[in-house]
């Protein structure tokens, strides 16, 4: 029997959201128990909360967008990560020390980062675990395709220029955000990321999942 694992984040008014970004508000329009026949809800957020695909469109207005990706990249072989690292980053000789495989296409990298999302209260934490400017060149070296971390960008929050976000999508790749790896050990495992197909979208929150 396969072992699944749902590494999305739960869509909640008290998860964090990127700063300056829609906040998540979740209504209850109708109810059941009330003049209403059903329970209904309205969902307002950014294309960009929580567990979310940033498509080419999130850096050039004729980019690719999210709901014309192809799913044969969106739903496939991965593998999953956990790089040593000093202090808050990761470098392209921080990955070169994984080992990974000529062919690997897509590739998920796992850090404390997945610890922040075992409980709460959920705050924004500007002090994550992301990748330095030097991945970017290393991972299309190695003809990654899409590339997915757990916290809410590649970029470090003071990255101005967002060297890895423009690196990647300027080439095609598909980044994938705000994962929660914590109860997925290293290894190889079959993708599912299904982004709502939001019609000429940067990019869309979606549902990730593992297979092994």
């Amino acid at each position: 029997m396969p072992t699944y694992y749902d590494i999305s984040l739960p869509i909640s008014n008290v998860m964090p959201v990127w700063p300056g970004d829609p906040p998540i508000r979740i209504e209850q329009i109708s109810s059941s128990s009330g003049d209403g026949k059903l329970n209904v809800s309205r969902l307002e957020m950014g294309t960009h909360t929580l567990t979310h695909v940033d498509a080419p469109r999130h850096i050039k207005e004729r980019g690719l967008t999210v709901d014309r990706l192809p799913l044969d990249l969106l739903i496939g072989s991965v593998v999953v990560v956990e790089p040593r690292y000093e202090g808050n980053l990761i470098t392209a000789t921080d990955l070169g020390e994984l080992g990974i495989r000529r062919g690997t296409e897509r590739l998920l990298i796992k850090t404390r980062n997945s610890e922040l999302w075992m409980g709460g209260p959920y705050e924004f934490e500007a002090d994550y675990v992301s990748l330095s400017k030097d991945t970017g060149p290393w991972l299309l070296s190695r003809g990654i395709k899409l590339v997915g971390v757990d916290y809410l960008s590649v970029d470090a929050f003071d990255s101005h220029k967002l060297e890895v976000h423009h690196a990647l999508l300027e080439k095609g790749v598909v980044i994938l955000e705000g994962l929660n790896l914590s109860q997925v050990p290293e290894g190889r495992y079959q993708l599912i990321c299904l982004p709502l197909k939001v019609r000429d979208g940067d990019g869309a929150p979606a549902r990730v999942v593992l297979m092994r």
